[in-house]
């Protein structure tokens, strides 16, 4: 996880008022114990989600043994644990609340704990436990008042949400997803469209056809519903799926040529820019809708390729030419660090791959070659 949020989030002061706030509600916490837990050998190496679940543990260690009491005071509490930190409190259901003696005092409370911090991860584990009886209070949640209890019915089930355990039950068949989902989809809160859309775009990395299926039913009904499967559809329409392509009207690309692509350099440093520039062929006689990329085939340590597609416009053309001018960046960034040897840059249009050139990329500078040696 991105090492600024280990940074802003579980600090010394943040720590101090989880602590400040749970006294406030039961007078005998041991704050300072619970400071001392927490403040552990491993801690500075720990990662973010590795920290929230340290604290749960310090929670436990620090509240009273009966979970229905620790429970009380965590909900008393909750309105006022910010950040990341908040977290934590449905963490300590779903660490210490999963027994089925508990089953119905702990969903409800994920459903109150969700209005100040998301329950999404921490209401996996039921899923996977009790499938049939964790989804009756979904399909509640999704009709609640709260915007953040409704997101939650849609997020908690994403087949594939990042940082939180997959769900190979709604991988193998995301049928049950769809009830919440058809009662979500035309939300006015901008928030759950947004992870009605992402829950489809999961579901699109196992189930295609069901999730193009959906995609197909529900365009055309409403502007938002529309934003939500252009969302949804982005995977697949990165990779040119000819289906998804087509609910949004892109046109069959044979008759659209590229020509005269140009890259201005041969051989590039790391950390440089290179421009390019290309002519659109439309060979058609009336406008065409066209979605218009270029893709990156970069250079892996291992001295394999991995692509990365990048959009340039999606737009309708007139027959005739259009000419395009554009930048591509090879500094190193967070997400992708280059590697020398040849790169190669494609123009695709609706799916296909035009036109093709390539470039060496070397290193920032010329570094001498250390060769370690051994004495004896």
């Amino acid at each position: 996880m991105p090492e600024q949020l280990k940074k802003i989030f579980f600090s010394t002061s943040s720590i101090n008022e989880i602590g400040d706030t749970i006294k406030r509600f039961y007078p005998d916490f041991d704050k300072n114990k619970f400071v001392e837990l927490i403040f552990d050998e491993g801690w500075e190496s720990m990662e973010l989600k590795e920290k929230m679940r340290h604290t749960t543990q310090c929670l436990h260690k620090t509240l009273p043994e009966s979970y229905k009491e620790a429970l009380g005071i965590l909900k008393k509490a909750a309105p006022f644990v910010k950040g990341f930190e908040a977290m934590s409190l449905p963490d300590f259901v779903e660490l210490y609340g999963m027994e089925m003696e508990n089953w119905d005092l702990s969903l409800r409370a994920l459903g109150y704990f969700t209005r100040y911090a998301s329950s999404e991860f921490a209401i996996r584990p039921f899923l996977d436990r009790d499938l049939e009886r964790t989804l009756v209070y979904m399909q509640t949640w999704a009709e609640d008042e709260s915007p953040r209890v409704r997101r939650l019915a849609s997020e908690g089930c994403r087949p594939r949400l990042p940082w939180a355990m997959a769900l190979p039950k709604f991988k193998k068949d995301p049928g049950p997803i769809l009830p919440i989902l058809e009662k979500l989809k035309g939300d006015p809160s901008e928030d759950v469209r947004r992870s009605v859309a992402n829950n489809l775009n999961d579901i699109s990395k196992d189930n295609p056809e069901w999730m193009l299926d959906i995609c197909e039913k529900w365009y055309g009904q409403s502007k938002n519903t529309d934003a939500i499967i252009k969302h949804a559809c982005r995977t697949m329409l990165k990779a040119g799926n000819k289906r998804a392509l087509m609910i949004f009207g892109f046109c069959d690309p044979t008759h659209i040529k590229v020509e005269n692509f140009k890259i201005d350099k041969d051989m590039v440093k790391i950390g440089e820019d290179i421009r390019f520039s290309f002519d659109l062929i439309i060979d058609e006689k009336e406008k065409s809708k066209v979605r218009l990329e270029y893709v990156v085939y970069f250079m892996k340590a291992n001295g394999k390729s991995s692509k990365k597609v990048f959009q340039i416009t999606e737009n309708e053309y007139v027959p005739g030419k259009h000419s395009f001018k554009r930048k591509h960046s090879f500094v190193d960034m967070s997400t992708r660090k280059h590697n020398p040897g040849e790169h190669r840059v494609s123009i695709i249009i609706n799916g296909e791959e035009k036109a093709t050139a390539s470039l060496e990329l070397t290193p920032r500078r010329e570094e001498p070659i250390c060769t370690a040696l051994k004495f004896s």
